[in-house]
């Protein structure tokens, strides 16, 4: 296993109108392991931007798809055919609505709760068991609609400890990497 590649996918939506937002927590992490990686992005076939490396001794390869959210699907399926990468070594980092801002939570499988980009990977793979790193950044408030507050940028409060958050959730897919799920859920929940 020490050989095999990890394809560690951000999700978000492309260009600087969705930059600062919720929905693009994905992209924060990913963003980061590429600085960690020492490397850049480059536009890729698959529809994603790519960067191949090591992480945790491992080879990866990081994306982000360059479609929108809710069809996150293709990008990855195309990025796992071309690099070779089987389902169970797929890493999708995403928003989640469920945990409290700050929390990461690792799984395997699942629903999609909703995430319309989850959604659409799970459908372009024809499987649910790839690996969730979920960046928790809690529910709205009062009635707003979930659609609407996942686009918003984040509030002055959540920016101030927003680069903390990150890293630690990058820091959660190295161990990932480099522990394997069960040990790295046992460190963090």
């Amino acid at each position: 296993m020490a050989d095999d590649r990890f394809l560690v996918v951000g999700l978000g939506n492309p260009g600087p109108k969705y930059a600062n937002t919720r929905h693009n927590s994905g992209f924060l992490v990913v963003d980061l392991l590429a600085e960690r990686i020492g490397g850049r992005f480059k536009a890729h076939r698959s529809n994603a931007d790519v960067l191949e490396g090591r992480l945790a001794d491992r080879p990866v390869v990081l994306a982000k798809p360059r479609s929108y959210m809710n069809e996150s699907g293709a990008p990855v399926v195309n990025a796992a055919r071309f690099y070779k990468v089987d389902v169970g070594s797929i890493v999708v980092v995403h928003d989640e609505l469920d945990l409290p801002y700050g929390t990461v939570r690792l799984k395997r499988g699942g629903g999609d709760g909703g995430h319309n980009g989850l959604r659409s990977v799970t459908a372009a793979l024809g499987a649910k068991d790839y690996l969730r790193v979920r960046f928790g950044i809690g529910r709205p408030p009062g009635r707003q609609d979930p659609a609407d507050y996942v686009l918003r940028e984040w509030s002055s409060t959540e920016r101030k400890d927003l680069a903390f958050h990150v890293d630690a959730t990058a820091d959660a897919v190295e161990a990932l990497l480099r522990d394997g799920l069960e040990a790295t859920q046992n460190q963090l929940h």
